[in-house]
């Protein structure tokens, strides 16, 4: 299945001062990502190519990256993701700065319905959340984004098989890839 995400938000900001929000990604700093809601974006070095890391399940590692205007991840998995991600600061002419973010991927096997079912609700929330959070930023908070019933839902049984794997005992095991 081929997947074109893209979520647009206007900023009272000019390019430079918005600079900061990609800029500043995975870092301790981050100013744009909502880690207090979400799992945190980590990765294992500066936004410059090859840097590794990721939120929970989705993994990826940067493809490119031009101080305040975009960084561009590419998936590593989970398995059947196969495209990139990337958030991107444009100034517009009318004043102000549009913050995007794209997701371009083909997904293959069981993406091709966890994707729909479960990654795609999850995904847009987060990328919404992170939005109000750059809004805040430069002016008067917008009103919050409203989960769904199925956000909800996703996320509250995502985190009861987490407890019940972390009570059990059991080991989750996770495959990393390398490089030589």
């Amino acid at each position: 299945m081929n997947v074109l995400n893209i979520h647009e938000r206007m900023l009272e900001a000019t390019a430079s001062e918005a600079a900061p929000l990609v800029d500043s990604l995975g870092s301790p700093g981050d100013l744009l990502w909502p880690g207090d809601r979400w799992p945190p974006m980590r990765l294992d070095g500066p936004l410059t190519p090859g840097t590794r890391g990721g939120h929970h399940p989705i993994r990826y590692t940067v493809e490119s990256f031009d101080p305040g205007r975009h960084v561009r991840f590419r998936f590593t998995s989970p398995r059947g993701f196969e495209g990139i991600h990337m958030f991107e600061i444009e100034p517009v002419p009318a004043g102000g700065v549009r913050i995007r973010h794209t997701l371009e991927m083909k997904t293959r096997g069981l993406a091709n319905f966890s994707w729909p079912l479960i990654f795609r609700p999850l995904h847009d929330a987060l990328v919404e959340d992170a939005f109000d959070r750059a809004e805040e930023r430069f002016g008067p908070a917008p009103p919050a984004s409203v989960w769904s019933p199925r956000v909800r839902a996703l996320r509250w049984l995502l985190r009861n098989l987490r407890f019940r794997r972390r009570r059990s005992g059991k080991k989750i095991s996770v495959k990393r890839e390398t490089s030589e």
